[in-house]
């Protein structure tokens, strides 16, 4: 005998009548197969983004690049990725959420193959581009998968889709960097043979819906940012991912300088193991730190704090850019404080508005990547122009643009930002759900 339970959305669920409820992180690893498909793919998906960093200061020597021609590879991606995500909502409502993530996949793994095969520098950033479009069919549409196909609250799926991010993160550059330390080609054939190993796992174990997916206008992103809830977490992320992107595009060049003026060279598997670590911190508290943090202070002070406790360590990567050990711990403690303030945001946004959550995620992925595309553009001319540590300051500053565009708009905010339930708090709704 199974009982069903319905999420705050009106999605069901069967679970036997015997079956203790779930909560937390049993909540958020206990899927079907076709969750833990899409989380895989987005896994492999999200190690293409870190798989490039170990690598650009090698691509810039190779190939007779400067570090801001070589930071293009990321401006490429994020700015074609933003676009494109606007209309991914539109796009999968047209092609099925299955064949549009298997599109997004193919055409990762065209283009890293491609990019694999590159003789310059200008040649592989286009590629990047092509690769972006890719990304932003998969991972937009993937979010929304995910929340839809979760078994039991949004929260837990988006834990589920944020520890994705955060492992990605972390394997990429370590792969990266270990495929680098050979080749600067290795690491985009790498991430080509994993996008395939993610385009089989959808699928084998993601089944064509019983139900056409619901049609969505192609504008319907942009009228989405209409509503103040979601245009005030959009802005915000813009700011919060220039400085997420100023940490991760720009910091292996001063790594590698702050290594050589201590008498070492770090190279891309140094780099790569750098950025592990920054990639560990950042799963580790998507997945432990930030659901309780938000459950024991809410949602906006937690944001606030993290966003807070960043701007304190740009500052003082700033002052200690020269030093290999300070600016190891800096970013290995902003990863810490980046998994908090991802998976926070990206919860407050799936539940802020009564939008689509296709619609949300595609309109609040566009804008956010905006940020990063404009952070990897102007980084390195900033660097050049003004010192090695200016790009932490601007970042510093960013984020600070971004508490205070919360901070004004929190009261748009109310439906996302109400006190969290504790664990029987919860338990007892799931309860009382079941015996309706």
């Amino acid at each position: 005998m199974s009982t069903t339970s319905s999420d705050a959305r009106g999605a069901t669920t069967q679970r036997p009548a015997d079956a203790p409820p779930r909560t937390g992180m049993a909540a958020a690893f206990h899927q079907p197969r076709s969750v833990w498909a899409i989380a895989f793919a987005a896994t492999v998906s999200f190690m293409g983004i870190g798989l490039v960093d170990p690598i650009l200061p090698a691509i810039s020597h190779e190939l007779g690049a400067s570090p801001t021609q070589a930071m293009l590879l990321f401006t490429s991606y994020l700015f074609i990725t933003a676009i494109a995500m606007f209309f991914t909502s539109w796009i999968a409502s047209r092609l099925g959420t299955r064949t549009t993530l298997l599109i997004g996949l193919a055409l990762i793994i065209v283009f890293a193959a491609l990019a694999a095969a590159g003789t310059s520098v200008t040649e592989i950033i286009g590629l990047r581009g092509g690769w972006g479009l890719g990304n932003a069919l998969f991972i937009s549409t993937a979010l929304s998968a995910i929340v839809g196909a979760t078994a039991g609250p949004s929260a837990g799926a988006i834990m589920l889709y944020e520890t994705a991010l955060g492992i990605g993160m972390a394997i990429g550059p370590l792969l990266g960097g270990l495929l680098g330390s050979w080749t600067w080609r290795a690491p985009f054939g790498g991430t080509a043979i994993l996008m395939g190993l993610g385009f089989i796992a959808i699928v084998t174990m993601l089944g064509k819906p019983a139900e056409k997916p619901a049609r969505i206008a192609p504008t319907a992103a942009f009228r989405g940012l209409a509503d103040p809830a979601l245009r005030t977490l959009s802005l915000a992320a813009v700011f919060y991912n220039f400085a997420f992107f100023a940490m991760l595009a720009y910091s292996p060049f001063p790594l590698e300088a702050a290594a050589a003026a201590s008498g070492h060279e770090l190279g891309a598997l140094g780099i790569g193991g750098v950025f592990f670590g920054w990639g560990i911190g950042l799963a580790v508290t998507s997945v432990i730190g930030a659901p309780l943090l938000t459950r024991a202070f809410g949602l906006m002070p937690t944001l606030i704090g993290a966003l807070a406790a960043l701007t304190i360590v740009m500052v003082a990567l700033a002052v200690a850019h020269t030093s290999l050990p300070g600016m190891v711990t800096l970013i290995v403690i902003g990863g810490l404080l980046q998994g908090v303030m991802n998976t926070a945001l990206t919860e407050t946004v799936m539940e802020a508005t009564e939008l689509p959550r296709s619609v949300a995620s595609s309109a609040y992925s566009g804008v956010r990547f905006f940020g990063g595309a404009v952070s990897s553009a102007v980084a390195g001319p900033i660097a050049a122009t003004f010192g090695a540590e200016i790009p932490y300051v601007v970042a510093a500053a960013a984020l600070v643009v971004s508490a205070v565009v919360l901070t004004t708009g929190r009261h748009h905010l109310v439906r996302a930002t109400r006190p969290h339930l504790t664990s029987v708090e919860e338990a007892t709704a799931i309860t009382a759900a079941d015996e309706v």
